[in-house]
């Protein structure tokens, strides 16, 4: 029976999800040889990706390119916004397996995803280099090339002097909807706070240094998507013909995929008081950066 892969990437760890087999059939496999059939599949399904792009340059014409790229802190609704926009015919992502990012491509993983400087703003890359890797996995053929990865964030002005012309949606979250989901994967509450509020701040650079950008957050995404989808389009009218009533399977902690839909109260109650305190115990002392963005202390 031909399995049907899956990463699921609430824990960041690729999972095997089989159809019409025994449950436990997943269960007995150890990690490791999931890991690996996973490591296989990958490979294959990029090497079709980059196959299928070489014969599109080769009998189709090249679009007039224009870079967007998706600047958004972990955990804020990025990958989400990355399938919606998609679903419009004129996009490329680079990346469009797991969480639909380009630094966890082959070519960049242990340059960019496996860098433990990736947050730090001073941290020098080859984006030449960069750039030709995403290109293999970019469809030149259709004028919007979609880049979504975090740590974008710190040097979003840098990929304006490497990717041109290049747009950036800058978008942010609820932060205690954020530090759940750090969390929950093992973070301590202040080291969450403190890291969110450092996103924060490098988003607030990105909103005053950038020429050309479109802000939202999460909750008007998600509250609002009808808007959103106008305001994007009047960003970039290549995006006419989004489509914001489909399933997304964005990964999310209920592991389902769902239609665009605002997440926060069920995350946010899932904090305890003492987790609480300790997010309020950072976020008080950086109450002007939240409240730059009309956020507020949850007391």
């Amino acid at each position: 029976m031909a399995p049907n892969w899956q990463p699921v990437t609430g824990n960041w760890q690729p999972v095997l999800v089989f159809k019409k087999v025994k449950p436990d059939l997943n269960a007995a496999m150890t990690f490791d040889l999931r890991q690996k059939l996973y490591r296989c599949y990958e490979f294959l399904y990029y090497q079709q990706v980059i196959f299928g792009n070489r014969l599109k340059k080769i009998f189709q014409k090249k679009a007039d390119n224009h870079y967007l790229f998706i600047l958004a802190p972990p955990f804020s609704g990025s990958t989400l916004l990355n399938e919606l926009l998609s679903t419009s015919s004129h996009v490329s992502t680079n990346n469009a397996l797991g969480t639909r990012e380009g630094q966890q491509l082959p070519g960049v993983r242990k340059l960019l995803w496996e860098s433990k400087n990736k947050y730090d703003p001073e941290t020098p890359y080859d984006w030449p280099f960069i750039r030709r890797q995403w290109l293999k996995y970019w469809d030149v053929t259709k004028p919007v090339l979609l880049e979504k990865s975090p740590p974008n964030i710190v040097r979003a002005t840098e990929l304006t002097h490497h990717f041109v012309p290049a747009s950036f949606i800058i978008m942010v979250r609820d932060p205690y909807a954020v530090c759940e989901s750090m969390i929950r994967r093992g973070q301590n509450a202040a080291e969450a706070a403190a890291f969110t509020v450092r996103c924060l701040r490098f988003q607030k650079q990105n909103i005053e240094k950038l020429q050309r950008f479109i802000f939202f957050s999460y909750e008007a995404l998600t509250d609002a998507p009808e808007t959103i989808r106008e305001k994007l389009i009047a960003f970039m009218p290549a995006l006419q013909d989004l489509d914001i009533h489909r399933i997304f399977k964005a990964h999310n902690f209920k592991n389902a995929p769902m239609p665009i839909g605002n997440m926060n109260s069920e995350k946010v109650a899932n904090l305890d008081k003492t987790q609480v305190a300790e997010l309020n115990r950072v976020f008080r002392q950086n109450e002007d950066i939240l409240s730059y963005f009309n956020y507020h202390l949850r007391l």
